[in-house]
């Protein structure tokens, strides 16, 4: 594959500003500190959708042939498409509720992917009409049937081939770099297990704050941050930030674009109820919604993780107060089964995390959540955050259905890339290939090794 000699033309790099703006967009998902030391090889991911391709990898036996099964079972690939809005297309092509879809995973938008979905088809209408779908970048392949809806539990993890382009290095540094970066994450037990960037929203990071706003009662302020809170980067920052300033529900339906599905949903619904705002939230789908409670758990934990690098605290050792979880039956980090360390087992669970059968984790803080000591409360504080109000907040009884208990992640992963370096004519380019488990982004191991 040829790899062009430089990037295509955009505002951002004729103003030199690409790596402010990645660094401030991890900012503000509270990724705040790399883990490895050794200097970055820049470059360039997702120049095309193209060199971004992921494929889900199942776990096994969990969705089981059924030949009169009620789920229809279909593969799904799909390049340059938001998960939710392909399947708001599909359910309008074939005239069925959303709600009869599932799926194991939100995969990334600007990427090549592949993965299974399910359909509730008892009478096999939608089946005979697969063939007849005609969605631009996206093809459905029928895989089979079962009797069980596809749930994110079904999920192993996900494969990745990914292209970074651009790197203005030799080819000798660029292999030197990776190998010694390679290394240094070898020697922290893995990549620091970071929700990545596209959780809160690469172009208008919100989803947290959106989250945030809901968690704390303030559905109004919610409801504007998702709609209006304008930044630079979003081809529809004047209508958004004319909504920001006038808070003109029928106006903004005006001009607002169409591509802007969800938004347009809340304004119709606005325009006649001015004052429901958890009523124009409840017009998104449920898998949507819930993000945004998620989303702001996942920023918590994000800061607590770059407070623990950043204060040289190992990631696979365990200190007494901490909390690991144990290995589970798929070999991944159970976050149902855990314990806290004290002097008394600190050299019985290092020895299992040495033996990858248990991991150091920080808390996904939520309702249900038992309040600890340490570097969470000290980041909470940082953070101006009241814990008894906030894990009673993570409740929502004006919306029940977004309520988020507590939990935790484990706070690294292992990860074992394979990595081409070539060079030609165009330049040096470098195509990583891994599997990390659900819940894991790449994005986060590939920032270790480009560093911007």
């Amino acid at each position: 594959m040829t790899i062009p000699r430089t990037p295509p033309e955009s505002p951002l790099f004729a103003a030199g500003l690409y790596i402010l703006k990645m660094t401030t967009t991890e900012s503000i998902a509270g990724i705040d500190v790399y883990l490895t030391k050794t200097p970055g090889i820049g470059g360039v991911v997702r120049s095309d959708a193209s060199d971004f391709r992921v494929t889900e990898v199942w776990a096994p036996g969990k969705i089981t042939d059924a030949e009169n099964g009620k789920y229809l079972i279909v593969k799904l690939t799909k390049k340059n498409w938001d998960t939710h809005h392909l399947i708001r297309d599909l359910s309008r092509w074939f005239r069925v509720s959303r709600s009869r879809f599932g799926w194991a995973g939100t995969k990334d938008t600007r990427a090549v992917t592949t993965q299974r979905i399910g359909i509730w088809d008892p009478d096999r209408a939608i089946e005979t009409k697969i063939p007849e779908v005609r969605i631009p970048n996206a093809k459905l392949e029928i895989i089979g049937r079962s009797n069980r809806k596809i749930s994110l539990g079904d999920l192993c993890g996900n494969r990745f081939r990914i292209v970074i382009r651009w790197i203005d290095e030799t080819e000798e540094e660029v292999r030197d770099r990776v190998n010694r970066v390679t290394g240094e994450l070898s020697h922290a037990g893995g990549m620091a297990n970071f929700y990545g960037v596209q959780r809160f929203g690469t172009i208008r990071p919100i989803t947290h704050e959106v989250g945030r706003l809901i968690v704390t009662g303030d559905f109004k302020g919610a409801m504007m941050t998702y709609l209006a809170k304008p930044f630079p980067d979003d081809r529809s920052y004047e209508v958004r930030k004319r909504l920001w300033d006038t808070h003109d529900f029928k106006a903004a339906l005006v001009e607002f674009p169409d591509h802007l599905r969800y938004e347009r949903a809340m304004l119709n619904h606005l325009v006649k109820q001015p004052d429901d705002y958890t009523g124009a939230f409840r017009v998104l789908p449920k898998n949507l919604l819930r993000m945004f409670t998620h989303a702001y758990q996942s920023f918590i934990f994000n800061k607590i993780l770059s407070k623990r690098i950043k204060e040289e605290m190992p990631l696979n050792q365990a200190i007494v107060g901490d909390v690991v979880c144990f290995r589970g039956d798929d070999g991944l980090p159970d976050a149902s089964r855990t314990q806290e360390v004290t002097q008394v087992d600190i050299d019985g669970i290092n020895n299992l995390i040495r033996k990858k059968r248990a991991w150091v984790t920080h808390s996904l803080i939520g309702h249900g959540y038992e309040p600890g000591d340490g570097i969470e409360g000290v980041v909470l504080s940082d953070l101006g955050i009241d814990l008894p109000l906030l894990t009673r907040g993570f409740e929502i009884a004006e919306m029940p259905e977004l309520a988020s208990k507590g939990g935790c992640r484990a706070v690294a992963i292992g990860v074992d890339p394979a990595f081409d370096v070539s060079a030609d004519d165009a330049g040096v380019g470098v195509t990583a290939e891994f599997f990390l488990p659900k819940g894991c982004y790449a994005t986060v191991l590939l920032r270790e090794y480009m560093k911007g």
